[in-house]
């Protein structure tokens, strides 16, 4: 497997690069729904997180840059991994899916990850899924984390991706009441439905918000990026003052 080999310079070089070129060229907003550091430094934590698009891992490496104090590491299929390794410098590890030893060493990297009160980010999933797919299915490596570290506080993290009003893609991340062991102690299968039920309520839920919202900012949300202007309403600007200056000067 590949290990992550965090590096400070590079992770600020690219969140730069992350935030002022790919994600603000491609999105007209990205928001937060709630807060992403459930428990104090030191305390581990899962998020696990549903996996609809490519762009899963940068939206999350953005919203954790910009709103939590923790450090993050995040599992990533080994093939897309050996081509971007660089991904590594920014706390990526990877998970050969193919090897019942690739996946039991990247669960053993992950457990000591958790002992060190890190925070660490699982789709369980496994792959990329469409978005409205249901039930979301998820692979039973979250449960054996879990049943191996009861320590450990679980962060559910929905991610919802819309087109409507601008011609920019509209995406939200919203955070869920965390779960304690407490709740979870049960065979990994068990915890594996219990946390996946959970996590496809959420998402219910949050693409409600979006339905409600029609385009407006989500309620309780705030805004990870600046927003810029996309096409249309550079557009629509130019136009508008256009009629004003047609209107003034045909007085």
């Amino acid at each position: 497997m590949i290990v992550a080999d965090t590096s400070r310079w590079f992770k600020w070089l690219f969140r730069h690069y992350n935030e002022k070129y790919l994600l603000q060229r491609y999105f007209h907003g990205i928001e937060l729904i709630g807060e992403l550091d459930p428990a104090p430094p030191g305390q581990p934590v899962i998020y696990m997180m549903n996996h609809s698009s490519w762009w899963d891992g940068l939206i999350v490496f953005h919203a954790v840059m910009r709103a939590s104090s923790r450090e993050h590491f995040m599992m990533m299929d080994e093939a897309q991994m050996s081509r971007y390794r660089f991904f590594r410098k920014i706390g990526a590890f990877s998970i050969d899916k193919t090897s019942t030893h690739g996946i039991r060493e990247s669960l053993q990297y992950s457990e000591q990850l958790l002992k060190s009160g890190h925070g660490i980010w699982l789709f369980p999933q496994g792959d990329i899924k469409p978005l409205e797919q249901r039930p979301l299915q998820f692979q039973s490596g979250l449960g054996y984390l879990l049943r191996r570290n009861p320590e450990v506080i679980v962060q559910p993290v929905t991610a919802y991706y819309s087109l409507g009003l601008h011609q920019k893609a509209e995406v939200s991340l919203m955070c869920g009441p965390p779960m304690l062991d407490n709740e979870l102690q049960v065979d990994r299968r068990h915890i594996s439905n219990v946390l996946q039920s959970k996590l496809e309520r959420q998402l219910d839920a949050h693409r409600q918000l979006v339905i409600v919202a029609s385009g407006d900012r989500l309620t309780g949300a705030k805004s990870l990026i600046p927003t810029r202007r996309s096409i249309n309403e550079r557009f629509d600007a130019w136009r508008n003052g256009v009629a004003k200056w047609t209107s003034f000067f045909g007085r």
